[in-house]
Parts: C-alpha cells; structure tokens; sequence
C-alpha cells in the first residue's frame, strides 16, 4: 500500500467508528478543539517496523478489562516492513471491541523519530487521557483501568507501574530498580543514568498534563515544568529487550548532557556549594562538565579509596583558571553534606548503602544518586 509522504487516513469509506485525522490545512489547536474529549484514553502508540510484534501488542489491547471507552492512535514513522498492513487487518476486531483505530503516518525515506511519530499520534488523538505504548511491548489486561483510576485522582502527575523484562532475566539490575524504588525516590532518583524512575513504556496521564508540559523532543520536559510522579504497584507491562529497542539509538553522551544539565537546573542551582562522592573517573566527569559557577560550588571529593585520599587533591588539569583548582579529597566520614553518588547503586555489595546509612541523611535532602 503505498501512502503520499504525510496521511491522514488511508481508508476513503471508514467504517462507522472511524474518524479521519485532521489535514493539514487545520491548524492543531482547531483538530484539538473538534476533538477533545471524545473518548476517555487514547492509547498512543508510534510504529516502526514492527510488524513481528504487532499482533502480540494489539491482542493485548483488545483484552483490556477498562469499561470506559477508548481509541488506537497509531503513527506509522515510515516502516519499510509491513506494519502498516498489519494494523489495518486489526481494524474490524478492535472496532468490534468498540475501539476506534486512528491511523496515519509518512513515507519518507528516514524516520523522523519516536518523538515525532509520538506527538503525531497525540495531536490526532481525543481522549481525556493518554496511555502510551510501544508497538513491542505487551501491556495486561488491567493496565489502563488501574493507570487510569490513578490519573483521575492524580491529574497533575505521571503515572507508571512495575514492568516485567522479555526475555526473562534481562537487564536484571535495570528491572529491579524500575520495581522497587520507593515513591519519594521516583523524584530523587530521576538523574541517575538508570532514569526516567517511571520509563516510558508505562507512562500514562491526563492530556490537560501532558499539554501543560510540553511535547516530544530529545529530552523530557515532565518533571522540568514541575510534575509529578506516581507509579502503581502492580506489573501493567511486559517490556521486551532487543537489539532494535529505541533506547539503543540514543547515544550515551546525549543521555549523560542532559542529566547534567538537569541535575544542575533541579538540584545544584539550589545549593551554595556540595560534595561530590566518588574521586574517581564518573565524580571527575561530572566536575569537568558542571559550568563553571558549579564548579567553585564543589568544596570537596570523598572517596573510599586510600590512595585518592592520600593524595589529598585533585587537580583540574583543563581549567583556564591560573592557578588551576585543586579541590580537596577526604574520607567520606570527614566530608560534609550535601552530597552528589557518583558510585553505581548496587553495584558495591551494599557496602555504598551502609556508608549512607551510618550517616543518617535524607536522600533528596542531603544527597542525590546520580550513577
């Protein structure tokens, strides 16, 4: 089937339920308009070459146990496979469900991005709120019921859940975090390399939130415009792990930017001066990438590790400044807090845990993770 470079639907005679996405001759905030509040959840899914999964994915949806009413919007961003035959043959069921199936997409010869294709299927959407998915994940039945029980009565907020690893037993540590980190350390824990604390495979929200917060782009404007987050204690998602996830494409010093560029926004900004724990290769990264009115915030480094300490200083060797700085490095117990981990969590055998404990900080207060 071959579509024009943007389309609005393929289907010239839709079935009753089908609704045609706006052209591009309406301005977005009329489509918004004509549209809002329509059904109660939209479930927002951007496709790319995802045909192996797709009827995984969409039986899933059918199965949901949510007595509201709900719609598919997916967006196809240029998927050279046949996922795009594979959603239409998935209309009559899912329509036979009472789920309305809005569909659309391009045919250029690059994708434009999951953002992209993310904020294409939202801006033709119409539900109150929005449960996104990814077109190789699996979401249980009871998924938008409880996410969406949550949204109502946390409106201004992003909701996620616990998730289950396909294959089992992948990214053992990564998953394990997803699930058991506590509700305050959801918003503590947001700038270690593990976050987002609720990824977005289960991110679910109102649209009145998601339209104060911004849109798609490289980064996640949720909790820069001061959201919050919740996630519910069940498992809504099994999150498959391949080599062809999207979370792959993103380059690791992208990621590691806009951490620090968050971390310096949220949390340093508020600080006259701090410690950052860890004199090795991550505490001195970090260091060299703060700007520069961070870093004459750093009083100190600590370590553990006795030849660091020893040596008593670091020195910052690419500094324009004459003399260079030389910050101090001490014993953890002879430092003072606030403190900024720069040590990998659970990685130590609960020995960075401890050292935590014996000195009876708050973690958000007196400390952030941010390995």
């Amino acid at each position: 089937m071959e579509w024009p470079d943007e389309v609005s639907e393929v289907n010239m005679k839709p079935p009753k339920r089908l609704r045609i996405v706006p052209s591009a001759a309406e301005t977005a905030l009329e489509g918004q308009e004509k549209r809002q509040g329509a059904v109660d959840v939209s479930i927002i899914m951007p496709v790319y070459n995802a045909s192996c999964w797709l009827d995984e994915c969409l039986q899933a949806i059918l199965d949901q146990d949510f007595t509201g009413t709900m719609e598919l919007s997916v967006f196809d961003d240029a998927s050279t496979d046949d996922s795009r035959k594979v959603v239409e043959t998935w209309r009559e069921r899912l329509e036979g469900r009472d789920i309305s199936l809005v569909f659309s997409g391009h045919n250029s010869d690059q994708p434009r991005g999951v953002g992209y294709a993310k904020n294409k299927a939202v801006a033709q959407s119409c539900g109150k709120y929005l449960c996104f998915q990814d077109a190789d994940d699996i979401m249980l039945p009871q998924r938008v019921r409880l996410q969406y029980e949550a949204s109502v009565l946390h409106s201004s907020s992003l909701i996620g859940c616990k998730v289950r690893r396909l294959p089992e037993g992948s990214t053992q540590r990564y998953t394990r975090w997803i699930n058991t980190i506590t509700q305050d350390q959801l918003l503590t824990q947001v700038y270690t390399s593990h976050g987002p604390t609720v990824i977005m495979p289960t991110w679910f929200c109102s649209r009145d939130w998601f339209s104060t917060v911004g849109w798609f782009s490289e980064e996640s404007k949720s909790l820069r415009q001061g959201g919050l987050v919740i996630r519910v204690d069940h498992c809504l998602v099994v999150y498959r792990y391949h080599e062809k996830a999207t979370t792959h494409s993103v380059k690791e010093e992208t990621i590691w930017n806009l951490r620090v560029g968050f971390l310096q926004e949220r949390v340093i900004s508020q600080w006259e001066s701090f410690t950052i724990w860890n004199a090795g290769k991550q505490g001195r990264k970090l260091y060299r990438c703060l700007n520069a009115t961070n870093q004459k915030k750093v009083k100190a480094f600590c370590d553990v590790d006795k030849n660091k300490i020893k040596k008593g200083f670091y020195t910052y060797e690419d500094s324009k400044e004459r003399p260079k700085p030389k910050i101090p490095v001490l014993h953890y117990k002879d430092a003072s807090p606030p403190f900024i981990i720069c040590v990998k969590l659970d990685m130590t055998a609960g020995v960075l845990e401890e050292n935590l404990n014996s000195l009876q900080m708050k973690e958000g207060i007196d400390f952030f993770h941010f390995n």
